[in-house]
């Protein structure tokens, strides 16, 4: 079987293709720095992520921002899986240089080194994200398809939510199809449209096959509960479970795509192991876009437990509206269909959720550092 290096393979999604991988017989690798934010002060101990691991891969401590440790890592290994990365919309509008130096500069040394060094990496697969096509399509009678520009600030301020396009009387949000314009609006959405782009230039240019997933918003057991930058699942279920009321952002209408880390795993893993297709881009989604407030309504009736919700018409600069994926070309190519629906996803998670001690909830502090920034109204 292969030996596969799995950057970030500590994190939520990392952890748990390591354990699916380990179980079908592959020999993992795992290069990550234990991040405080995601794992806390003390991950050797107290990690859930990193202790679901430890027997099952080869670990390794270190940065992809460090070319020493990418060459430690990259040493035997057959296929890299890149998902080393800085995440989170918001956090990245402050923290560009961090954004920049880990999401860039750290794909840009694996590129480098497999570029300028001997290895036998066959195959290199990026984890990438649907927030590079900002505010995604839409379908106008006047117009046809179309792709709107990021949202005016004064609309926003004025309580104007929907994204406009040239005066067009009606738009109509359609799935966002691989094909559909690049347009981020976010430092992180940027970084991961630039990761993408040398990965399958640099890639197609020496030999090597790349798969670039497009990941929409993956949940599920085993994602932190305490880090406030990414995950609204988590923070909406931290707060609930602590009594504490919810600000939902501009009007609650907005939605997203939430994919169940077991379908995200199964279609990673198919990226893997089919040889057919290369320099190849797929979302990895459900098709489905689910609003903010049912996310709210369904954890509340899940976990038996209302607290007050203000919709307040606040907003973050860099968010989008609405994005939900196409996943005709994964399930055609990659014979990848979406399992685990919303809501029996829902059900798995806060069924895991319950069972957690109840972490504290850090949303407050990180609404204030973005406020103090002048990213949140």
């Amino acid at each position: 079987m292969k030996d596969v290096l799995i950057t970030g393979g500590a994190g939520f999604i990392g952890s748990n293709l390591a354990i699916k991988l380990n179980n079908k017989g592959y020999h993992v690798t795992v290069l990550d720095n234990l991040s405080k934010q995601i794992h806390g002060e003390d991950p050797y101990n107290n990690s859930p992520l990193y202790k679901s691991i430890i027997d099952k891969v080869d670990f390794i401590k270190g940065s992809v921002t460090s070319k020493e440790d990418w060459l430690k890592a990259i040493k035997g290994q057959d296929v890299v899986i890149h998902l080393a990365a800085e995440t989170g919309t918001g956090q990245s509008m402050y923290e560009i240089e961090k954004y920049c130096d880990v999401n860039i500069m750290g794909t840009a040394l694996l590129l480098d080194i497999l570029s300028n060094n001997k290895h036998k990496i066959s195959k290199v697969i990026v984890a990438s994200s649907r927030a590079i096509y900002g505010e995604g399509k839409y379908y106008s009678s006047e117009f046809g398809y179309v792709y709107p520009e990021y949202r005016q600030l004064s609309d926003l301020q004025n309580k104007k939510f929907e994204v406009v396009y040239n005066d067009s009387s009606d738009l109509i949000l359609c799935a966002t199809d691989e094909l559909s314009k690049i347009s981020p609006s976010s430092v992180y959405g940027i970084t991961k449209q630039v990761q993408e782009q040398l990965v399958l230039t640099v890639c197609k240019s020496i030999g090597i096959k790349c798969i670039a997933f497009r990941y929409q918003n993956v949940y599920g057991p085993g994602q932190s509960l305490t880090n406030p930058y990414t995950g609204i699942l988590s923070i909406f279920s931290t707060r609930i479970l602590n009594g504490q009321s919810i600000n939902i952002f501009e009007d609650g209408l907005e939605s997203r795509d939430f994919v169940f880390i077991d379908d995200v795993v199964n279609a990673t893993i198919a990226g893997i192991e089919n040889e057919i297709f290369e320099n190849e881009i797929f979302n990895v989604g459900t098709g489905r876009a689910i609003s903010v407030k049912e996310v709210v309504d369904v954890l509340m009736k899940n976990y038996n437990k209302k607290v007050e919700v203000k919709v307040s018409g606040n907003f973050r600069i860099g968010d989008i509206r609405h994005n939900y994926a196409d996943i005709d070309k994964m399930s055609k190519k990659l014979n990848y269909i979406p399992n685990i629906s919303f809501e029996e996803g829902i059900r798995k998670f806060t069924e895991w959720v319950i069972q957690q001690p109840i972490a504290e909830s850090f949303y407050e502090k990180s609404l204030k550092e973005m406020k103090q920034k002048g990213l949140l109204n």
